[in-house]
């Protein structure tokens, strides 16, 4: 009777090597559906784990005690009843990622058409950048021409025709890649439709801030943004890989980020970079409240400066609203994605590298306000090591020291007191603080344009204007930003 057991119980696969096997390749299959979990969350235990247990249990009872305990035998055949449900369902959700897949691929080779509109919009494009390449070509020949036979006179250094230059150069490329964009939208190429949008965004931005630099903020900015909309728009829902990824994960996120929230928590690792190469994780909301807070503490750092050096009380805000100074937000936000996987290494290495990106960051903003409004916001000639009067040896300095206390020592609190906010309201939160800065940034940048029109007396009839020259005229300007002077003379704009 034993014998007859214990055979029983090695052809039902629960004998002493099958089990071992059994429990093995069922790990083995759970440590591989957590491979694509890249959230560190805790695995949580399931009806496969209880029957791995049940089994073990069952196999490493001696078969001689087989029959005094004959509830093991049914306990033995719920464990592989549930693993047949589980093994079932698992192989159930394979199929299904194995038919996404295809459907995913499906969508690629062009065997399902986009949408009349989005082919409809692809012909318009194409048209659009095909005719406007040799239109670009002729109306740059025509200028030559006039300027060989003497009509037109210009100077070839001067700021108006150097960007001039840089964009019949942005606008050739991009009448290009919209074309190639257009033909992918006709024909139904998803994957490579995404990738030229993808393509097309930094080309539209660049042709959005030329615009700016030579014409102001106006009516001519509105193709660029409607582009950028229409392009971020398309790469979304285009991308094979990006849908395939939202039908597979969209009710789990929820979980898995919940999940690690709480692991992370427990862990005090949280919002650093699970995967060790670099300290903090980038993603948006580390990054729109490091964002913040270094605008803050920039703003208060340089007006304390500013008051010991010279014992004056000076405005040093850059928005119409808010004790905010996004030079050194950005400047934050840059510093910490430039040197995220330099936090381990040597000071001096982390202090040079902060110095560099400080100073070529702050020339860079020195230049486009003066280039797009004629905004001089400092001014550093006969400093040390001073180039062009936009930054010098002492600032970068400044700036490498600055770095190397962010990434050393201010980061790791900073994290932990960012990371204080509820789970329950840090998505909101950040998304309604978003839209606010927003709205700060872009009615800043509209009222510098309005004070840099009335300074050069352009008349101010339109509606726009004329609600800016009331409620932000120029004292109100020169008050709120106390450390910049106007001088259209020195912007790149046309006349």
């Amino acid at each position: 009777m034993a014998g007859t057991d214990d055979a029983g119980l090695q052809s039902a696969g629960v004998g002493e090597p099958t089990p071992a096997r059994g429990v093995s390749n069922t790990a083995n299959a759970g440590d591989t559906a957590g491979e694509g979990d890249n959230s560190g969350a805790a695995r949580t235990p399931t009806a496969a784990d209880a029957s791995v247990a049940s089994i073990s249990t069952a196999a490493s009872t001696p078969a001689a005690h087989a029959p005094s305990t004959p509830s093991g035998l049914s306990a033995v055949s719920d464990a592989i009843a549930a693993l047949t449900v589980t093994d079932a369902t698992r192989e159930a959700t394979v199929a299904q990622l194995n038919a996404d897949e295809e459907s995913s691929s499906l969508l690629d080779d062009g065997k399902h058409t986009l949408p009349f509109i989005t082919r409809l919009y692809g012909g318009l494009v194409m048209v659009l950048g095909v005719c406007a390449i040799p239109l670009i070509i002729y109306e740059l020949t025509y200028s030559i021409r006039q300027i060989l036979d003497g009509k037109v006179t210009i100077d070839a250094l001067a700021l108006p025709f150097i960007l001039s230059c840089v964009e019949v150069v942005v606008l050739i490329a991009d009448a290009a890649c919209m074309a190639v964009f257009g033909i992918q939208l006709l024909r139904s190429r998803r994957r490579h439709a995404a990738r030229w949008a993808y393509a097309l965004m930094p080309l539209t931005l660049a042709h959005g801030m030329l615009s700016l630099a030579l014409e102001g903020f106006g009516t001519n900015l509105l193709g660029p943004f409607i582009q950028m909309t229409i392009l971020v728009a398309l790469s979304v829902t285009l991308d094979p890989a990006l849908l395939q990824e939202r039908q597979l994960q969209w009710h789990l996120k929820r979980m898995d980020d919940r999940e690690a929230y709480d692991k992370a928590v427990q862990e005090d690792m949280l919002g650093r970079d699970q995967s060790g190469k670099g300290y903090i994780s980038l993603d948006y909301f580390n990054i729109f409240w490091l964002f913040v807070v270094g605008c803050v503490v920039g703003l208060i750092i340089e007006t304390i400066y500013h008051f010991v050096l010279v014992h004056e009380y000076q405005d040093r805000a850059g928005l119409l609203w808010g004790p905010f100074s996004p030079i050194y937000g950005c400047g934050a936000v840059i510093l910490t994605v430039c040197l995220n996987r330099l936090w381990r290494k040597n000071a001096v290495l982390i202090f040079f590298a902060s110095a560099v990106i400080g100073g070529a960051f702050e020339f860079f903003v020195s230049w486009f306000m003066e280039a797009a409004f004629g905004i001089t916001a400092w001014d550093y000639t006969g400093q040390w090591l001073s180039i062009g009067g936009r930054t010098s040896g002492k600032y970068m300095v400044f700036w490498g020291l600055l770095g190397l206390a962010w990434i050393k020592f201010v980061l790791p609190y900073l994290l932990r007191l960012i990371n204080r906010i509820p789970w329950k309201i840090r998505y909101s939160l950040t998304a309604v603080c978003t839209v606010l800065m927003l709205v700060d940034i872009v009615m800043t940048l509209m009222a510098l344009d309005c004070w840099y029109s009335r300074v050069s007396g352009v008349p101010q009839n339109a509606p726009v204007t004329q609600f800016f020259a009331q409620h932000f005229d120029d004292a109100y300007m020169q008050h709120r930003f106390q450390t910049m002077t106007i001088d259209p003379s020195k912007s790149g704009r046309m006349a």
